[in-house]
């Protein structure tokens, strides 16, 4: 039993060890964002987690065709979403191939290399595809309640400077919350309006924002953060964004702050820091602006992923065409028949026949 516990022990470190070497891995070769390579870590410790729960022994290799069905079975089982399944199941594969270069058998298993045909006939993903995704459009605000939220924060302690700051900054720029809190003073330049961020994949990229967000940075930087800074003992963070100790903000303070005015605002739905950015984008195009330009700005590598935006504006322009257009709308009434019965008509319809349109 000393031994069994012994063994179990020694895989647990193993597993640890690779675990650490892959995420290495993530950001040295591939230059993957911090926050990238943690969901990474999250679901391969899920996949380790179902191999000790299930029963399976812990030995090589750690991926199997049978462990890697049983797994995503399990995942199904569990109500897990198409996009969660997609994203382990991605992991599973990237944590795969790692492990091919690296010669580790733990994790291919005997002739699971990339040097023989037995290692693609027992490759545990082949035929594996992932869950079809159900097709949606992102979340996004009206111009109305965007200002509404904006004009939420009228606190004027130093904590209220930085969210009204915050507010308009996220929206004029459309960054995503991990970039926002990521900035520093340094990365502001406020002649110009621009600021440089650090985006997916290390990519750095300049964004301008408007005067608006100028008007509150600037107040915030001159009354707000020093206020803040003066709190903390210690070191100071050179965050454009603090917290009421003194640190750097964080995305889970961020989406609190949100999530906050939103509700005082009285926007019912559930606002994100992401649902700003949504709102960004569309606004953007529906005002005129090209979809290059609203990639480069978002920071999207590929412009596919833009462009579900186009769809979103596409909807909106129907719905006020079939609002305001006379011949977009059917008008239903009653006309009186032989028999004294009303008979419904779709008086558009019959306008439209009548007319030869």
């Amino acid at each position: 039993m000393a031994a069994s516990r012994s063994e179990a022990g020694a895989q647990a470190t193993a597993q640890a060890d690779i675990l650490g070497q892959f995420v290495d891995h993530l950001a040295v070769e591939r230059g993957l964002a911090a926050n990238t390579r943690q969901a990474y870590r999250r679901d391969l410790e899920d996949y380790l987690r179902f191999l000790q729960t299930s029963g399976l022994p812990l030995g090589e290799p750690w991926l199997s065709p049978e462990r890697a069905r049983a797994y995503l079975a399990t995942l199904r089982s569990r109500g897990s979403a198409a996009a969660t399944v997609s994203r382990r199941l991605s992991a599973l594969r990237a944590f795969r191939r790692f492990l091919e270069d690296a010669g580790t058998a733990a994790g291919a298993g005997a002739g699971h290399g990339r040097g023989g045909p037995a290692g693609r006939a027992r490759d545990p993903f082949v035929g594996v595809t992932p869950p079809r995704r159900p097709p949606g459009l992102p979340k996004v605000l009206s111009t109305h309640e965007v200002e509404c939220l904006l004009a939420a924060p009228q606190a004027e302690d130093p904590a209220g400077m930085r969210d009204a700051a915050l507010l308009e900054l996220l929206y004029a720029s459309g960054l995503r919350v991990s970039e926002l809190v990521g900035l520093r003073p340094a990365d502001l330049d406020m002649y110009d309006r621009f600021l440089r961020c650090d985006g997916k994949g290390g990519k750095e990229r300049a964004v301008p924002f408007g005067r608006r967000a100028a008007l509150a940075l600037q107040r915030y930087l001159s009354l707000g953060r020093p206020a803040l800074q003066g709190v903390r003992r210690g070191p100071k963070v050179e965050a454009l964004f603090l917290n009421v100790r003194g640190g750097r903000l964080t995305r889970q303070g961020c989406w609190k702050i949100i999530k906050g005015y939103a509700r005082s605002a009285g926007i019912v739905r559930n606002v994100t820091p992401h649902v700003l950015r949504h709102s960004f984008a569309t606004h953007l195009l529906g005002g005129g602006a090209d979809l290059r330009t609203v990639q480069e700005l978002l920071g999207h590598a590929d412009i596919g992923t833009t462009q579900i935006y186009t769809h979103l504006t596409t909807g909106h322009l129907l719905e006020a065409y079939r609002a305001a257009h006379p011949r977009a709308r059917l008008v239903r009434r009653r006309a009186a028949g032989p028999d004294g019965a009303g008979a419904r008509t779709d008086v558009g319809v019959r306008q439209a026949r009548d007319s030869g349109a």
